[in-house]
C-alpha cells in the first residue's frame, strides 16, 4: 500500500486502540524436549499454574495448561498455548494464544538459560482468542487481545490488551 492509499484510508482504518485487560504471568516447568522432528524442533513447557490481575477480570490459571514451542533455525520460538483461567468470582475462561519470541542469537540463548534479559532487547508479542459460557464475560468470546511478553526463569510475564 503506498503511503497515498494509507492517506485516504479512514481514520478508524489507520492506527490500532487497545485497552489495558490484564497482568498474566505463568508458571512453567521445565521444558519437555521432544528435539528435531520431521517439522520442527519441539519443546513443550507444561504450565501448572498461575495468576492474571485486571480491572474487569483476575484470578489464577489452573493446573493442565501447555505451550508447544516450535524451534525455528533462527532460535526464534513460535508459542501454541491453551490455558483456562479462574476467575475470583468462579468463572472459567478458556484462553488460546500464538506468539513469536525473536531476538538476537546471543540474547536467545541468555533466555534460553534463564538468565535475566531486559524485555527491549528481543521482541515477544502474542495473539489471543478467549472462550466462556459466564454470562458476565461474555464480552470476551468477541475480543481479540495482543499480549506483549517478558520471559523470566520461571515463567513468562505479559501485558495483555484488548484490540479495540
Amino acid at each position: 500500500m503506498t503511503a497515498n492509499s494509507a492517506d485516504s484510508l479512514p481514520d478508524a482504518l489507520k492506527e490500532i486502540r487497545t485497552k489495558p485487560l490484564f497482568v498474566m504471568r505463568l508458571n512453567v516447568l521445565p521444558l519437555q524436549v521432544i528435539g528435531a522432528t520431521p517439522g520442527p524442533f519441539r519443546r513443550v513447557g507444561v504450565v501448572p499454574g498461575g495468576t492474571f490481575e485486571g480491572e474487569r477480570l483476575s484470578g489464577v490459571l489452573l493446573e493442565g495448561g501447555a505451550d508447544w514451542q516450535d524451534v525455528r533455525r533462527d532460535r526464534s520460538v513460535t508459542l501454541n498455548v491453551r490455558l483456562v483461567l479462574h476467575t475470583t468470582d468462579g468463572a472459567l475462561i478458556g484462553m488460546t494464544y500464538r506468539g513469536l519470541r525473536r531476538g538476537p542469537a546471543e540474547v536467545l540463548a541468555r533466555l534460553d538459560h534463564g538468565e535475566p534479559v531486559d524485555p527491549a532487547e528481543y521482541y515477544f508479542r502474542t495473539a489471543c482468542f478467549f472462550e466462556t459460557a459466564a454470562e458476565r464475560y461474555a464480552w470476551l468470546n468477541g475480543i481479540v487481545a495482543i499480549g506483549l511478553g517478558h520471559r523470566l526463569a520461571g515463567g513468562p510475564v505479559y501485558s495483555m490488551f484488548e484490540v479495540l
